[in-house]
């Protein structure tokens, strides 16, 4: 398939990635989404929360959304989201991946960008408990990355699932953690990094036998997290391991539904392997798009309905 030409030219201050990705993280609201919080309990013990929120009548469609790194289910970009699926037609389940709905997990595993077997147990919960005959996924960032995974893999995707967005995707992990680690991403690494290491203390005083004083302070670095907790807790060999398993590019060939990936070419996250164009030109079902402007989970547009949310719906209805 041909690269998608993008149609985002957003406000002149929003043409700057870092404007538009800080804005769009700190400043937005979304108001009129009202959401019903419900817990899964997973095969292996521990539970993630899906937060729902529904369309004035009722549906047989479902967009299942997935946040990045450190996000919710009520973050901007995901209730702005579930307001315009919403108010197109569709429920949305926000999925808050283990340990991000303010409550620890349980377990010593947590969340990373290839748990797909947390985003199975959640379909094989709808699929079970509901009664949607359409499904569709979006994902932002690790969730996208995740997203990607997910329907790459062996195994066998339900017939509900009909197509997917992914919206500011690291599809090569390693090579966006190499840009988060330059000069340019300083503030936004050591709010991660400050995040992150609160967990990891909220995980030692469950887990004191596994996280030690001095893995604490080995994390200096958002890969040096990923060499003492991630990569260990979830089966890694180490941080670059993690990367090389759970990148998502890898997957892309081997996707059969229609998926749109959209990610700004100013957005200070990605590296030159997270945007897969040799793979868009030789697959018919995966849509690339490539704005000039839109920064990280940014795409500020007019009324406080972003860009890629009314390019979701767009997508979406041109596949019927």
């Amino acid at each position: 398939m041909p690269l998608v030409t993008s149609e985002y030219r957003p406000p002149y201050f929003f043409r700057n990635g870092h404007f538009s990705t800080i804005y769009s993280g700190v400043m937005r609201k979304i108001s009129g989404v009202a959401q019903q919080r419900e817990r899964l309990e997973l095969p292996d013990g521990d539970f993630m929360d899906l937060d729902w929120s529904f369309t004035a009548q009722t549906t047989k469609k479902l967009v299942i959304l997935i946040h990045g790194l450190e996000g919710n289910g009520q973050r901007a970009y995901i209730t702005g989201s579930a307001h315009v699926f919403n108010t197109n037609g569709f429920d949305a389940c926000a999925v808050n991946l283990r340990s991000c709905s303010g409550e620890v997990n349980r377990l010593y595993r947590s969340y990373h960008s290839g748990a797909t077997e947390d985003l199975e147990s959640v379909l094989d919960h709808i699929l079970n408990t509901k009664s949607y005959t359409e499904i569709y996924l979006k994902g932002f960032s690790l969730g996208g990355n995740l997203t990607l995974k997910f329907l790459g893999e062996n195994r066998t995707i339900p017939n509900q699932v009909k197509a997917a967005i992914a919206v500011s995707v690291p599809c090569s992990l390693h090579s966006s953690l190499k840009q988060l680690l330059l000069p340019k991403n300083k503030l936004y690494a050591i709010r991660f990094k400050k995040n992150l290491l609160a967990k990891l203390r909220a995980k030692q005083a469950l887990f004191p036998e596994k996280i030690s004083d001095s893995d604490i302070k080995a994390v200096v670095t958002l890969q040096d997290f990923d060499d003492v907790y991630t990569s260990r807790a979830h089966g890694f060999k180490n941080a670059l391991d993690y990367y090389a398993q759970c990148s998502a590019l890898q997957f892309l060939p081997r996707i059969q539904l229609p998926v749109l990936i959209l990610n700004a070419k100013n957005d200070s996250f990605l590296g030159p392997e997270c945007y897969p164009v040799k793979e868009a030109e030789k697959q018919a079902n995966l849509f690339l798009e490539m704005p000039k402007y839109g920064g990280h989970v940014g795409f500020f547009d007019t009324g406080n309905t972003y860009y890629n949310e009314k390019r979701a719906i767009k997508f979406l209805n041109g596949l019927r």
